[in-house]
């Protein structure tokens, strides 16, 4: 793909997923995700060719006038838009599908000190809500949401919503007929039965109180 049409496509992804974005000349002035992509080409193109420091030098410049940390190594498709985007860290070994969106403090982190596959892959339509962790070389299915403040540490299935610390699947849509399955949260029902007998107790408190007064 062209690097015209590339273009075309952030800007189109500002507007995509930003009702507030007015116009092409607001989105290149006043965008941060959208100039630390346009950096990240740059370092990234740079990086493939095996140039020394001067792809973490753009990358680094980068972050100082964006807030957004991106390794020249990560690996990102067409349609990528990042809102507010301060504190977003994307790893070396990350891999970002097509028409993915992340908010602002996201980190896409690694959980090893070797030089293998060590941060997550996005697939293509991915929606990461604000200040989400995602950690280690696991996968996010294509059209997957994550919760805001999720820490996500095992791969996800396609089509399913991911909320809490750590992470769980409560729902996943079925594509064909757009039907969305909740699925059973077993530390929400052990929260909902402890509170149901604290309840139970206090009534019983209650009741001998009663007793003994009479």
């Amino acid at each position: 793909m062209s690097l015209i049409k590339s273009l075309r496509n952030d800007i189109q992804a500002v507007f995509d997923n930003d009702p507030a974005a007015v116009s092409i000349i607001e989105v290149l002035l006043a965008y941060p995700g959208f100039h630390a992509r346009e950096f990240h080409r740059v370092a990234h193109t740079l990086y493939r060719w095996h140039i020394p420091i001067l792809p973490r030098l753009i990358s680094h410049l980068s972050r100082f006038l964006t807030g957004i940390e991106i390794h020249p190594g990560a690996k990102i498709g067409e349609g990528f838009f990042i809102d507010h985007g301060m504190g977003v860290v994307i790893g070396e070994t990350a891999e970002i599908g097509d028409n993915v969106m992340l908010y602002q403090g996201v980190t896409l982190g690694g959980t090893s000190q070797q030089k293998v596959k060590r941060h997550p892959t996005l697939g293509n339509n991915v929606q990461v809500g604000a200040h989400a962790q995602i950690i280690g070389a696991i996968t996010i299915g294509d059209n997957s949401k994550v919760g805001s403040g999720s820490v996500v540490v095992n791969s996800v299935p396609p089509h399913a919503t991911v909320v809490g610390v750590p992470g769980r699947v409560v729902a996943i849509r079925n594509p064909d007929t757009n039907v969305v399955e909740n699925l059973p949260d077993p530390v929400w029902d052990r929260i909902d039965r402890l509170e149901r007998r604290i309840k139970e107790l206090e009534a019983e408190r209650s009741a001998v109180k009663e007793g003994t007064k009479k």
